[in-house]
C-alpha cells in the first residue's frame, strides 16, 4: 500500500492554470501507475489522465487533452498535473491514485483499478 497527498487546489478564473502534486510514501514509487480522477458535485468520479510507472506512457480524458499535462518524478515520488485553459467545466475534487504493476505499459483509466487514492483537492474556477 501506497499513501497519497495532494496538494495544489484552489480558486481560481477561468483562463488560469493550477499545478497540483501528489507525494506517494511507503512503498517503491516507480512500481506504481499513476492516475488523476476528478468528481465534481452531483457527478460520478471520473479520468482526467494516467501515466505509467516509468512516465513514458500517458493517457488523456478527451476533455483534457491539450490543456492538462501529467507527469511524475520518481526520485521525488510526485507524480504532477499541470491544468492551462482552466474553465468551470474543470471545478471538481482532485484525487491522485496508484496501482502497482510489474508491467510498465499505459495506465488503466478505470477506477476500479487503482488500489490507492488520495484525500483529493479542490479546483474551482469561477467564470
Amino acid at each position: 500500500q501506497v499513501q497519497l497527498v495532494e496538494s495544489g487546489g484552489g480558486l481560481v478564473q477561468a483562463g488560469d492554470s493550477l499545478r497540483l502534486s501528489c507525494v506517494a510514501s511507503g512503498r517503491t514509487f516507480s512500481l506504481y501507475n499513476m492516475g488523476w480522477f476528478r468528481q465534481a458535485p452531483g457527478k460520478e468520479r471520473e479520468f482526467v489522465t494516467s501515466i505509467s510507472r516509468s512516465g513514458g506512457v500517458t493517457t488523456y480524458a478527451d476533455s483534457v487533452k491539450g490543456r492538462f499535462t501529467i507527469s511524475r518524478d520518481n526520485a521525488k515520488n510526485t507524480v504532477s498535473l499541470q491544468m492551462n485553459s482552466l474553465s468551470p467545466d474543470d471545478t471538481a475534487v482532485y484525487y491522485c491514485a496508484a496501482r502497482v504493476t510489474i508491467i510498465d505499459s499505459a495506465a488503466s483509466s478505470r477506477d476500479r483499478d487503482y488500489n490507492d487514492w488520495g484525500q483529493g483537492t479542490q479546483v474551482t474556477v469561477s467564470s
